[in-house]
């Protein structure tokens, strides 16, 4: 996959998709003294006993118990698998600030695909020191040396980075912030043998600049990226991964936030590791 696929303007994290989106209006909110016309108290009242059933509703579903099928361990086709905790220990260890040390299995694999298309879509790789460090702690040792140099010359291409509006260190202009993040929805083991595993992983992203005067907007995407892992030093490591887009939702009709709140809510809300 090139650098294209992934920062494009037809798609890739900056591309739009087909969200509809409303940009940001006039303040509205009652802190700002407006008003939202048009609903009535007895419309209200509907609308909060319907969240309120589905919301029961939902709770009863997570709560189910006594489901007996088979946890698909020891099966190689691909199932829906829960995200509640398996009843083994979660990666206690961390390379180069991502985690590593994840167990010998599926779940394992699957856990290193999400963790490892978090670091690979973030905005660190726009540092070349960190950039080294990442590529150092996902890849099999192998190919890390080659991917590196494929990285290098693609993420220092500044017509590239002209057109994502950083300069030519990778850095936004001043008053902006450069967001990249990768946001896993969920994982999907296709093949898991004792040393190899083909994980897909489905996420949602979000890149571009916040900040006021931004030309290039905070966008979201949909992908899947699947990828080839081996079992190498006693961790899953990538070996190769391919892109496509979507499954992409569709989207609702809701107004943008503001580029300071979309800049407070990057800069305040932390990623997670996932294992599981």
């Amino acid at each position: 996959m090139s650098l294209g696929d992934e920062h494009g303007n037809s798609g890739g994290y900056g591309g739009t998709g087909q969200t509809h989106t409303r940009l940001p209006e006039a303040d509205v909110s009652p802190y700002a003294g407006g008003r939202r016309g048009g609903r009535t108290s007895s419309r209200s009242l509907v609308t909060v006993v319907g969240v309120v059933v589905l919301l029961i509703a939902a709770i009863a579903f997570a709560n189910r118990g006594g489901d007996d099928s088979s946890t698909g361990e020891d099966d190689d086709s691909p199932k829906a698998a829960a995200t509640a905790p398996s009843g083994k220990k979660p990666v206690q260890s961390k390379e180069a600030g991502i985690p590593s040390g994840f167990a010998h299995n599926r779940q394992g694999a699957e856990s290193a695909a999400a963790n490892y298309s978090i670091a690979l879509g973030s905005a660190e790789l726009f540092n070349k020191d960190r950039r080294r460090e990442i590529v150092t702690a996902v890849y099999a040792p192998g190919i890390a040396a080659a991917r590196q140099a494929d990285l290098d010359r693609a993420y220092s291409n500044q017509e590239f980075l002209t057109n994502i509006g950083l300069d030519k260190d990778g850095k936004a202009p001043a008053g902006q912030t450069f967001v990249s993040r990768v946001v896993p929805v969920g994982t999907k083991a296709t093949k898991a043998t004792a040393d190899e595993a083909t994980v897909e992983v489905w996420y949602t992203s979000l890149f571009g600049l916040s900040g006021e005067g931004s030309t290039n907007p905070v966008t979201e995407s949909w992908y899947t990226t699947t990828y080839q892992l081996t079992w190498i030093d006693e961790d899953w490591k990538v070996t190769d991964f391919q892109q496509k887009d979507g499954p992409v939702p569709v989207g609702r009709d809701q107004k943008a936030s503001t580029a300071d709140d979309m800049t407070k809510a990057v800069e305040e809300f932390g990623g997670f590791t996932y294992a599981r």
